[in-house]
């Protein structure tokens, strides 16, 4: 097997983007990791399948790790030191920096993007509403220097030999960034931890963490439509005051909940609830695997994964009362009108299983291809030679 070096952005907690680095150590456990900072304990490195020490950058070794993001402008400097000589292979999983570490001709380097730089792209202006940086001496420094990460990330898009997207929806974004086509590898969902409740219970559920652009607070104004209807609402984050101040009586805010808690409501829902446009959206899987639709709008990686009337139900605009008449559809349908079995056997599909398979295949897919276009280019290079080389004194006397 030839040696693979695994790049990755930042290890400071393990949330969907590590999972997919867990997977991708179980296809390749012998890799090198390299990452820009590591804040990981021992036991939470070895979960994720990485056995040997996550070789750093310069960043790790500045001071006030806690608000290491504060050393953006840094990275696109650091992600450029790592020495990736010796890998014939390498594999970045970038939500930022990683697909831009620098490989030669003799390299193959695969990129698994889970979205551009959202906050220098296509979320900017929601990034500097939501920071309060409308204006001022910080606005423009912030500005600056997400204009020069702009044009980094654009220079290195020729950077990947091949692209992978976690979702359709990622792939269009990566075109229209990179202008680079990507095949689509959705991420793992550890599915078989989910179990299915047909008996569902007549409350709907929401969850995740409570920031602006997850729409909780449209989801809890869309309640004040349905007085009849119960939602239960899993999650903790900077939007907490904001949406118990718009719930009524017939939303019960829980906070945060253990994984088992969260799987246990789950189960149990009459159905999920999810209005974020998202990169792809591993609770809307979650949930389905758990046997319960989901009401979701029909964008994003969301419009992918839910089957509209069969899965779930989908909604068209971003707003309370689209969220409502989804619901309260859901609401009139007879409970056996999702069939439990069916929703959790489309979202097998999504598992850490299917991931693998998938990775795998495009990985020695393209090695495979790649090695023959190698060939292909040093025989050629050395037919060149052959035809230019001048005839020495001993070949003119053969020909004579």
């Amino acid at each position: 097997m030839p040696k693979v070096a695994v790049v990755h952005d930042w290890f400071n907690c393990i949330a969907g983007s590590e999972k997919v680095v867990k997977e991708i150590m179980h296809c390749f456990p012998d890799a090198d990791v390299f990452s820009l900072v590591d804040h990981l304990s021992i036991q939470e490195r070895e979960s994720l399948g990485i056995v040997k020490p996550i070789q750093t950058s310069f960043i790790n070794r500045l001071p006030f790790q806690t608000r290491f993001r504060n050393y953006l402008p840094l990275m696109p400097i650091a992600i450029e030191q790592f020495d990736l000589r010796g890998y014939e292979i390498v594999i970045s999983s970038s939500h930022a920096f990683g697909k831009g570490v620098l490989t030669s001709a003799e390299q193959l380097h695969l990129t698994y993007v889970h979205t551009p730089i959202r906050y220098a792209w296509d979320m900017y202006q929601e990034y500097l509403e939501q920071e309060k940086l409308g204006w001022g001496i910080k606005s423009s420094i912030i500005r600056s220097s997400l204009h020069y990460i702009r044009m980094w990330d654009r220079s290195t898009a020729d950077r990947p030999d091949v692209y992978m997207g976690n979702s359709g929806y990622v792939a269009n974004r990566i075109k229209k960034t990179y202008n680079r086509d990507a095949q689509v590898v959705y991420p793992p969902c550890d599915v078989h931890k989910m179990t299915v409740q047909h008996d569902k219970e007549d409350f709907f559920l929401a969850a995740g963490r409570l920031v602006p652009y997850k729409r909780f607070d449209m989801v809890v104004d869309a309640m004040k439509q349905l007085p009849d209807q119960k939602l239960v609402l899993i999650g903790d984050g900077p939007e907490m005051e904001k949406i118990k101040s718009k719930a009524g009586d017939n939303v019960e805010i829980l906070g945060y909940q253990s994984d088992e808690v969260m799987h246990d409501y789950m189960r149990r829902a009459r159905a999920f609830v999810f209005a974020a446009v998202e990169d792809f959206g591993i609770m809307p899987v979650e949930a389905q695997a758990c046997g319960t639709p989901v009401i979701g709008i029909n964008r994003g990686g969301v419009a992918e994964t839910v089957v509209d009337r069969k899965t779930g139900i989908l909604f068209e605009e971003q707003t309370a009362d689209s969220v409502a008449r989804a619901m309260q559809t859901v609401a009139d349908l007879p409970k056996e009108f999702f069939d439990a079995d069916e929703i959790r056997k489309h979202a097998e599909q999504f598992s850490r299983e299917v991931f693998r398979e998938n990775l795998k295949q495009v990985v020695e897919r393209s090695h495979r291809q790649w090695k023959q276009k190698t060939t292909i280019g040093a025989n050629a290079a050395t037919a060149e030679l052959e035809i230019d080389r001048p005839l020495d004194d001993l070949q003119l006397e053969e020909i004579q």
